[in-house]
């Protein structure tokens, strides 16, 4: 099986030795994403509900890159600093993928790159 390296200007650039998403067959493994801004490759302004907002852009476009949408998501994983803020991260989270929704795992860390407040990724597979 051949993977092929997939990337999205419109998403921030890979802030370390890793690719956005890798296609496997029919499968796409999106890494996780911060609240980067890709125009500034700053964290956005705001509180959790914007950078989950932001979040959710960044893995769109990489998805989009990929040929895929989130109704092609099959599995995602939500890292947190703060478990409080799970109530917030899941409406804003839930509106976006709607649909069969994926499965998922949420866990709580010590930290996150840039000082962020959530990070996700990603599984997709893609039917088509």
């Amino acid at each position: 099986m051949s993977k092929i390296t997939i990337t999205s200007d419109r998403a921030p650039r890979a802030i370390g030795p890793y690719s956005q998403a890798v296609k496997a067959g029919d499968l796409v493994f999106c890494s996780g994403q911060i609240p980067i801004d890709p125009a500034t490759g700053e964290l956005v302004a705001g509180g959790i509900e914007e950078q989950t907002a932001q979040v959710i852009k960044n893995l769109t476009e990489v998805l989009s890159a990929a040929g895929a949408s989130w109704s092609d998501v099959v599995k995602t994983t939500i890292y947190l600093t703060d478990l409080a803020d799970f109530a917030i991260v899941n409406q804003v989270y839930g509106a976006a993928v709607g649909g069969v929704l994926p499965a998922r795992a949420t866990v709580q860390v010590a930290a996150l790159p840039k000082g962020a407040a959530v990070e996700i990724e990603a599984v997709a597979h893609l039917s088509r």
